[in-house]
Order: structure tokens, then sequence, then C-alpha cells
């Protein structure tokens, strides 16, 4: 038997939660949140619990205690989409018809996109703070490393905070500083990028810390392959094309990511995107052929850095045109990529990276140069977006 509702949301995270919060609050009263997971997560939090400075438990509600009133929770997976009918079909089998529906499902972990990802995680020396059970783990080898190597890899393609590869490596560097064997580890940073940061600003702030450090950073590299047996990486060397084995006693992975699966195989995807992502006007974050179907966060295909301080610019941006889009008005909101990474330099300092699509600089903190490290802009990070978060974003009022 189906079920209908005017607006359905696929994904009960940030972006999700967020909209159906605005649209409550806008006046819309049928609306419904299809999201299968009990918990909800504030993963931003998760590099601090792989780092020792947080726990983990902050960094998780059930989701019935943050699910916006009013809004009926529909607890399953979306198996597919079928935008001519206005359809969506549940693991169940179910059918869920709508008027109108948000795409908004987060994105994919592909362990098995690198040979030897998904069975080296499982061992002792491998952990990855991408995941809520791992971050923990992170945290006891960095604890327990006293010399030897300490590789931290991000995969190329968009990844959710792409910062958070980098960060993990700050906080462990300053942790085995202020032990005093910060000398007896050889540090190993994997990048894809050709430079630390894709804004010039704060790569060049980001040089600084690496050199402080003394990490060895590969740039326009990446982790083809991990033999957990032998406790080694291929690194391949792309500008280069060349390839090389580091061995590892500590390794911290960022497994490739895209969309989930199931959109991949949709319409609603972009045809051209081996990663599968919902195709969308970056400004107004409308499906390009089905006007009633909005996407935003990670899922999306607007070419901005997937955050949340991205999320908390796109809600109200797809909440305006959807409604104008009920009413049929011109769609007059427009999201211009801002994106936001707070960069965790030390045990005590952070830098706040804020951007958009011109990949400049884009501030929103009035009289403070956000361009350098800080020791605020640290308290932001560990004790103010996450307050923010739970108290006003999944409430649509931030």
């Amino acid at each position: 038997m189906g079920i209908h509702h005017r607006v359905v949301i696929i994904g009960g995270g940030n972006a999700g939660l967020s909209v159906a919060a605005r649209l409550r609050n806008a006046g819309q009263k049928d609306i419904a949140v299809v999201e299968p997971g009990a918990e909800h997560y504030y993963q931003p939090l998760w590099t601090l619990v792989g780092g020792g400075m947080a726990d983990r438990s902050e960094s998780a509600h059930p989701q019935a205690e943050v699910m916006p009133q009013g809004v009926a929770w529909i607890k399953d997976a979306v198996a597919q989409i079928h935008p001519d009918e206005h359809t969506v079909t549940l693991a169940s089998e179910t059918e869920v018809s709508y008027d109108y529906l948000v795409v908004s499902p987060g994105i994919q972990l592909d362990w098995d996109r690198i040979p030897g990802m998904a069975e080296a995680i499982r061992t002792p020396t491998v952990s990855s703070n991408y995941l809520f059970d791992l971050a923990p783990k992170t945290w006891k080898l960095i604890k327990g490393m006293r010399k030897g190597t300490a590789v931290f890899t991000m995969p190329s393609g968009p990844i959710k905070c792409a910062g958070a590869p980098q960060k993990i490596a700050y906080l462990a560097a300053d942790y085995w500083r202020q032990q005093g064997v910060l000398d007896q580890i050889r540090i190993v940073l994997v990048l894809p990028t050709p430079a630390m940061f894709g804004v010039p600003v704060f790569s060049k702030e980001l040089d600084k810390v690496v050199k402080r450090y003394g990490i060895e950073v590969r740039l326009s590299s990446e982790v083809t392959e991990i033999n957990p047996a032998a406790q080694t990486v291929t690194i391949t060397d792309n500008a280069n094309e060349s390839s090389d084995e580091v061995n590892y006693d500590m390794l911290h992975v960022v497994p490739p990511q895209s969309a989930p699966d199931w959109i991949k195989a949709s319409p609603v995807a972009k045809a051209d995107d081996p990663n599968g992502y919902v195709e969308i006007d970056p400004n107004t974050l409308q499906h390009v052929r089905w006007p009633e179907i909005f996407s935003l966060g990670d899922a999306g295909s607007s070419p901005n850095s997937k955050t949340g301080a991205a999320i908390r610019k796109q809600a109200p941006v797809v909440v305006d045109n959807l409604l104008a889009t009920m009413e049929r008005r011109p769609l007059r909101a427009r999201y211009e990529g801002y994106a936001s990474c707070p960069l965790t330099t030390s045990r005590r300092t952070m830098l706040l990276a804020e951007f958009d699509y011109s990949m400049q600089p884009a501030p929103s903190i009035p009289l403070i140069d956000t361009t350098h490290e800080r020791r605020d802009m640290w308290y932001l990070k560990r004790y103010g977006l996450p307050a923010m978060y739970w108290n006003l974003i999944l409430k649509g009022r931030a």
C-alpha cells in the first residue's frame, strides 16, 4: 500500500533535518523524512575524538530527539527514485509518492575502491575518523606511538570535509611534540592536490604548519594499494607517474567517496559523473530536469566543498526556492558555493578557511582575521559549532 506526502525528504542528516525544520517554520505541514538510522551524528567532532580532544558520545543523539516536530519520520531506506512517477521505492518495497522531493542522503564511503583498504581497516595498526566506531581507535594508535612511521591519506575526488585527512595529522603531530617523541616519528601526509589547500592564502599558512612539525607531504599523490600483512602502502605520484612503497607503523586512511549506489543507478544522477551525484543547478540547487526535485548536501553535484558549513548556506536556498516553485514564482535565492573548513592545526589552534565558488576567501566573522591560526577559533570548533549544530542548525534557526 502506498504512502503520499506533499514534501518527501530523503535523508535525516544535517541537510535533511535542516530543510525539514525550515519548511515547518515556514508553515508547511505535510512533510516526511525518510531515514533508517536510529542515531544522528555530528560528524565534524570525530576528528577531535580521533585526536583525543573529545568523547565520542558527544557526537551522537537519538534521531527521535532531533527530528523536527510535526514531521513524519519514515524509518526505512530508499532503494530507488522514479522521478517521472513522482515516487520513491523503499527497501521494504513500499512506494512513497510526493509532490516535491528533496534528495539529501549523504555520501557513500567506498572502502573497496583501493585494494587492501577494507581489509587493512580491520587490523590493529590502521584506523579512520570517518567512522563513529573507529575514531577512538585512532586516538589509541596516536597515544601508543613513540617511534616509527605514521601515514595519513586522502583520496582523489570529492569527499566530505576535505580538511579532515590533514587535521588528524596535525593533532597527532602536536601530541607527539608534547610527548617529546616527534623527532622519532616520520609523518607522511599523502594529498591528491597540487598544493596544501585550494585557496592560496590558506595553503601558505598550512605550508608553515607542516614545516613546523616536519611532516613529509606527498602532493599530487594518492595511496593506490595497501598491504596490511606487510604493513605497506603504495603511494602513486600522479604528477611524475611514479610509485613507491612506504612501510607504516600507524596508518590513518580516508576512503574514496561517491553518491550512494542507488543514486548512481537513478535517473536523477548526473549522467557523465562517475561518482553519480544528483544533477542540480549549482546556484538554485533545483534539479536540471525535474523542477519539483531539489538536492543539497554531500550527494548534490554542486561543485562546492562538501562541508556542514556548505549545508548551512544551502538549506535556506533550497527552502526559499522550493516554496517559490510551489507558488509558481521565480527562483530568486542563490547559493554561491560558500563552504568553510575549520582546520585544527594544533591541540589549541585552528585555521578557519572560508571560501566560495570563486575559490577566494569569504570571511563571515567581522573584525577577525581568520587567514591565520587562532586560539579563539579552536574554542569555536570545540564548543561553539557543536552547540550551534544541535540547538540552532537542526532547528532551522541558523
